[in-house]
């Protein structure tokens, strides 16, 4: 966005995010950046503060120093792109995250124990279900900077304008009738042949994210492993941040590095540390899920135990 765009935004007053939704901006930071969403932008002119995407909302975060959150809402003509309960819901508003975080094994867990300590406050975000599933595709064997490349230009390219120079993500109807090889311009790679493929299947049947999103966890997951280019992994990852379904347990390099090291399971092929992690973790499997890769990605690399 060029700074001409930028001095002719029109804003909302600012507000409080969530009320006992307080977190160091490092987590914030985390919750926002760490592998859920790939539509976030630290923005440094104004430390601390977050712009986000999804839909059609346009909208900005910050932290405070003192732990609290507030957020606003761009404008188009005179309306906001987002209202409060958009916010809420975005953010995981109706459940009692601390609680949750508090039932898992971490009395017995020491290692579960150090990252709830690291990381406090630390929540999963409730994102459009085709949106989640399109960042997904967009993920195999990528990193997060990559997929958040992949999916600003296929804004860019293909989605409506929101606002001078931000665009929302082009929805599925519309990905239908983009030629793969214009897919492929947005730097998808072989992804590019999974996403037209499956936007062509999702154009000729129009409730059937719908009905995804409001299955109950197994029968959405083999429903979204019937999609072109989506195994376990990506489709825990789509229940798991768009469809809320905490007991989801994706498994990628870094859970299988945190449960080879920390848990001592050497060699265990995913589909197995699927299942130890939803047994050992319980109902909320995903959140705990969430809390070792922040963990992991900040510390793994130096193969500390």
């Amino acid at each position: 966005m060029t700074p001409a765009s930028r001095s002719t935004e029109r804003w909302t007053e600012w507000y409080p995010l969530l009320p006992g939704f307080r977190v160091e901006r490092e987590t914030l930071g985390e919750t926002l950046d760490g592998g859920q969403a790939f539509r976030w932008y630290a923005q440094p002119a104004t430390p601390g503060t977050w712009r986000g995407i999804w839909g059609g909302a346009v909208v900005e975060i910050q932290g405070q120093t003192t732990g609290d959150l507030r957020w606003r809402a761009l404008c188009v003509t005179t309306e906001p792109t987002a209202s409060a309960a958009d916010v809420e819901r975005y953010f995981g508003g109706d459940r009692p995250w601390a609680a949750l975080a508090d039932s898992l094994p971490w009395r017995s867990d020491p290692h579960l124990a150090r990252c709830l300590e690291e990381f406090p406050g630390l929540r999963l975000l409730r994102q459009p279900f085709g949106e989640t599933l399109l960042g997904f595709l967009c993920s195999a064997t990528k990193q997060i900077v990559q997929i958040k490349q992949m999916l600003a230009l296929l804004a860019e390219r293909h989605g409506q304008a929101l606002a001078p120079g931000v665009h929302r993500l082009p929805t599925w109807q519309e990905l239908a009738a983009v030629p793969e090889a214009e897919l492929r311009q947005c730097l998808l790679g072989f992804r590019a042949r999974f996403i037209h493929r499956t936007a062509l299947f999702l154009a000729q049947h129009p409730t059937w994210l719908q009905e995804t999103e409001a299955a109950p966890y197994a029968l959405a997951k083999a429903r979204l492993c019937t999609l072109p280019g989506v195994g376990e992994k990506v489709a825990d990852c789509v229940l798991l941040f768009g469809a809320g379904q905490l007991e989801a347990f994706p498994v990628d390099v870094w859970i299988l590095r945190a449960l080879a090291e920390r848990y001592g399971l050497h060699a265990w092929k995913p589909a197995a540390v699927t299942q130890f992690g939803r047994i050992h973790f319980g109902e909320y499997a995903g959140l705990a899920q969430q809390y070792l890769f922040a963990w992991e990605r900040r510390h793994g690399r130096s193969r500390r135990s």
